[in-house]
Order: C-alpha cells, then structure tokens, then sequence
C-alpha cells in the first residue's frame, strides 16, 4: 500500500486549489449549472458536521445545522461576494446555525444539551490514543468532564472556544465569524479555557 505524506508547502497548495476550485464551482451555479452545487456539498459535509457537533453535542443537532447551513448558502450564493474564501463563508453560516439551534435549546428548556450518560463525545481530544486499562478510564473521565464543561459554556464562549482549538483557527478569523471585535474573541476563548480548566483541575494531576 502507498502511503502519501503532505509537506507544508503541498498542504498550502491544496488549500488554495481547493479554493480556485470551490470559486470556479459557485461560478458555475451562479450561471444555472444548479447541480454543481452538489460538489460543493460532498466537499464540506464532513467538516461542517464536525464544527456542528463540537457545538452542541448532538449527532440529530448536526446533521441539521449542515442541511440548514447548505439551505441558506444555496439561497444565499448570490450575495457571496468572494472577499474570505468559500469555506470560510460556510464555516460563518454554520457558525450562526449552531448558535441559533443552541438558543432555541435553551429558551425551549428543552433537556440539556449534552447528557454524558446518553450520548459520550469520542472525538475529544485529550482521549489517550494508546491506553493501557488505568489512562483508559483517565482519559474517559477527561473526555467526560470536558464535555460537561463544554456544554456549561455560552454559545459564544462554546462557538470561540470549538473555532480556536478544534478548528485551529486566528482570532481574527473567528471574531469575524462571530461578528465580533477581536478583543471579545480573544476575551470569550480565554474565559472558555479558564471554565474548562476549573472542571478538569480534579484530574489534571493524574494525566503525567
């Protein structure tokens, strides 16, 4: 079996192809090719389900912020005006999605959003990759505790905190897909972190 390794400079290089790629596809669907637009589905699914899910903690809560993420944008594509890129526009649209289904969660006083005894997230990242049967329930009452602690964040505190540190992304990236200034970005992922932390003081220690 082939194995390929990206360097730095090929990765960059596939960023900006896929990025000529994503405009020259809106292109075609601004120009009635309706079907393209399929491309641009398959293309981001995975990551905008992924960003949905790190904001609610629910498999049915992601799946419709990326239908209703693909709704908006596709009625929306005609006032997409290139200045970020195509993903960036999508990542802003899922963004708000998430904090609308966030919102109405909470006014409906629905039950809670995460419930650690129905629903673990597997995807979080302090979970040790190679586990003997101690670090194993370690890092499931790491992953169990910092889900909780998600889940008691805002939704904007959440939205800085999954953008910064899941999704790797500046501070000048999320506040403008937060609509916020830079300083409130700066300010709600360092409250989020802090939040975070008091909940995992208690095992902090036993990780070394």
């Amino acid at each position: 079996m082939r194995v390929f390794c990206l360097t730095a400079g090929h990765f960059r290089g596939l960023m900006v192809w896929m990025e000529e790629s994503d405009a020259a596809i809106v292109a075609q669907v601004r120009q009635g090719d309706r079907e393209a637009f399929r491309s641009l589905v398959e293309r981001h699914s995975r990551a905008l389900f992924r960003l949905g899910h790190r904001m609610t903690g629910n498999v049915q809560d992601a799946e419709e912020i990326v239908q209703e993420t693909f709704l908006r944008a596709y009625r929306r594509l005609d006032g997409f005006e290139s200045r970020s890129s195509f993903k960036t526009w999508l990542f802003r649209i899922a963004t708000n999605c998430s904090l609308d289904v966030i919102s109405r969660r909470q006014r409906a006083e629905e039950v809670p959003l995460y419930d650690p005894e129905r629903e673990p997230m597997h995807e979080l990242p302090l979970a040790s990759e190679a586990p003997g049967p101690e670090r194993e329930v370690l890092s499931q009452e790491v992953s169990r505790r910092l889900a909780i602690a998600m889940h008691q964040l805002s939704p904007v505190e959440r939205a800085a905190f999954v953008l910064r540190h899941f999704e790797g992304m500046s501070l000048e990236e999320i506040s403008s897909l937060l609509g916020v200034k830079r300083d409130n970005a700066k300010n709600s992922v360092f409250r989020a972190v802090k939040k975070i932390r008091r909940h995992l003081e208690p095992v902090a220690g036993s990780r070394s």
